[in-house]
């Protein structure tokens, strides 16, 4: 009877060892795929493809400008707008023009530039600009062929055209120094507050040559 009881119970441990052994194998086996599964996912960045990414994102060009726009417009303001937004595009942010804007004062074709600031004059007050500054050519320095180089002409002899103030004549200057220069004396209507009235009166007393 001691002796059946004896071989039962080494029978039993035996079979419950034989189990073990392979339920730890099969736990080891799936343990090892799935860290080389883990190890086949993972993308490691190198120290030099890390400082090449670091390049590229401070070499990208700046993706928003920041703009005041005030004047007669329905909501002046200080507006966030993509980089290379055009000036329409600020106006239309601010509420669009009031009825009584000078719509033709400002260059709405313009592109913004980060940290800008447009102001859109009512009709009046372009127009007491207009009537404020000298509408006669009195005054002007007489150059080899007797007209103004745009290209080449200092504040103040900008400033004796008819038409042309200082903010103008400032304009022009601006202009000459982000474009490189004027190719033709027509180019001038391009400047915000420069129009067809005004080039009517100083285009025989400029030159681009």
């Amino acid at each position: 009877m001691k002796t059946t009881i004896l071989y039962i119970t080494i029978y039993l441990l035996a079979v419950s060892l034989t189990g073990c052994g392979e339920a730890s194998k099969a736990y080891f086996e799936e343990a090892s795929l799935s860290t080389e599964a883990l190890a086949e996912s993972t993308e490691f960045v190198t120290d030099t493809e890390a400082a090449e990414l670091a390049s590229t994102a401070a070499a990208e060009p700046l993706q928003e400008c920041c703009v005041y726009i005030c004047g007669a417009v329905n909501r002046p303001g200080v507006y966030i707008l993509p980089a290379g937004s055009r000036i329409y595009e600020a106006v239309k942010q601010a509420g669009g023009l009031t009825d009584d804007a000078s719509e033709s004062s400002v260059n709405q074709a313009e592109e913004v530039t980060d940290g800008q600031m447009i102001r859109v004059p009512t009709a009046e007050e372009a127009e007491k600009q207009e009537s404020n500054e000298p509408d006669t050519a009195e005054g002007i320095p007489e150059p080899s062929d007797g007209r103004i180089n745009l290209n080449t002409a200092d504040i103040s002899e900008l400033m004796t055209l008819p038409g042309i103030g200082e903010s103008k004549a400032q304009s022009i200057l601006s202009y000459r120094e982000e474009t490189g220069g004027f190719a033709s004396a027509e180019e001038i209507m391009n400047i915000t507050g420069i129009k067809e009235g005004i080039y009517t009166k100083i285009k025989d007393y400029i030159t681009v040559n």
